[in-house]
């Protein structure tokens, strides 16, 4: 896809959609080490600090997604019916509208949260 993208509108759009998945787990597999190094300087003898921040860092990357995702599909719909004066702002409220809900939800919800975690 990312190839796909790259072809059709250059090496700078490919390189972005390239970018998310090479350096995402990459962050999180270092946000987890780091926490984890924190808890044990301190004495704690369990990891799951750096689990639960690893996954945090990773509800906010699919919440990104979500809306990127929303921003392309209507960006994609609208853009060779109204141009790109007319898509692009329709497409970014569109990205904020999703990335909004989502985060509304994860944050205000009490089924979203997660429950208490076992020590590991």
């Amino acid at each position: 896809m990312t190839g796909l993208l790259g072809s059709r509108y250059g090496p700078v759009v490919g390189g972005l959609f390239l970018a998310f998945p090479a350096i995402f787990p990459a962050t999180a597999t270092l946000l987890e080490k780091h926490e984890r190094d924190n808890k044990r300087k301190a004495g704690i003898p369990f990891t799951i600090r750096g689990r639960l921040a690893a996954a945090l860092d990773a509800r906010g990357a699919v919440m990104g997604a979500l809306g990127a995702m929303a921003f392309a599909a209507v960006a994609c719909a609208l853009l060779h019916r109204h141009g790109l004066g007319v898509a692009l702002p329709v497409a970014l409220l569109s990205w904020i509208a999703v990335s909004s809900v989502l985060w509304y939800v994860r944050k205000h919800h009490p089924w979203a949260r997660p429950t208490a975690t076992r020590r590991a």
